[in-house]
């Protein structure tokens, strides 16, 4: 008499992670909830506070270098100086607003958390809005309370360095996006979180040191925008022809750069191809 086999199927180890639901493409219920203009509001005082303290950081160093000042190249902060501003205060104010608005302080982030699914595209643009507004009122006060200062030493606008193409500053703006927004993914992934408990509180760090090496590497090329906002904000304000012409590189840059971070990040890394290929193959 053979002998019933029972076969048991050996289940799947449950997940220690939950991947949150991908956002709506239009999700009108948020215009209805006070969180959602909270984050809006934090979004454009944040990025008002990056561009208020960089910027003057930015005006500051050229001014103690400026030789009509009896100034000299190590005189000041020094790029050194300017990458920590703009990766310090980065780490701040992310760490400040982080569960408020996610902590965007950049439209390129924004972008590409959205293209990512982790934001709809009423939040995605509305925060774009915000944060550049934002950048042209800490740009502003800047230009108020300095004005002399502001516009003898460029009042902090990016432009493309003499002795680099468009092309150069266009890379170099790609890949310092990329940089920045792949780290943002990394240090906010919900399945690191879950596995090591110290990310969640530790993300800004990640995220403003990403922004601080960027700086000391695209400093001398293009200023460093890696964040149209920034950039935006700073070419208001000063409203000079160069600012202007080279405004595009600032924005192509720095989307197409967190486009190639997101796709990367979720559809090489996180398998999220392999993951719908095979979804698909079961549903079949």
């Amino acid at each position: 008499m053979a002998k019933d086999v029972e076969v048991v199927e050996q289940a799947e180890p449950a997940r220690d992670y939950h991947d949150p639901p991908p956002a709506p493409l239009i999700d009108a219920e948020e215009l209805t909830k006070w969180s959602f203009y909270r984050a809006i509001i934090a979004e454009f005082i944040a990025t008002l506070l990056f561009l208020y303290i960089t910027v003057l950081t930015v005006i500051g160093y050229k001014s103690q270098t400026d030789p009509a000042h009896n100034g000299t190249d190590c005189d000041g902060v020094g790029i050194l100086g300017i990458a920590w501003a703009f990766g310090g205060m980065i780490f701040v104010l992310v760490y400040c607003t982080a569960g408020i608005s996610g902590g965007h302080i950049n439209p390129a982030v924004t972008f590409g958390l959205f293209l990512a699914r982790k934001v709809s595209l009423i939040r995605a643009v509305l925060y774009m809005v915000a944060q550049c507004l934002g950048a042209i009122c800490g740009c502003g006060l800047v230009k108020a309370f300095q004005k002399p200062y502001y516009t003898r030493y460029g009042g902090g606008a990016n432009e493309v360095q003499l002795g680099y193409s468009k092309g150069t500053a266009l890379g170099a703006e790609i890949i310092g996006t990329f940089v920045l927004v792949y780290t943002v993914f990394s240090a906010t992934d919900p399945k690191r979180n879950a596995r090591d408990s110290h990310v969640p509180v530790l993300a800004p760090l990640p995220i403003g040191f990403a922004v601080f090496m960027v700086h000391l590497a695209t400093i001398p090329v293009t200023g460093t925008g890696i964040n149209p906002a920034r950039s935006f904000g700073a070419a208001v304000m000063y409203d000079k022809d160069k600012a202007w012409d080279d405004q595009w590189i600032f924005w192509v840059g720095p989307f197409v750069g967190a486009a190639i971070a997101a796709f990367y990040y979720q559809f090489v890394l996180r398998a999220g191809a392999i993951k719908a290929l095979g979804s698909f193959r079961s549903n079949a």
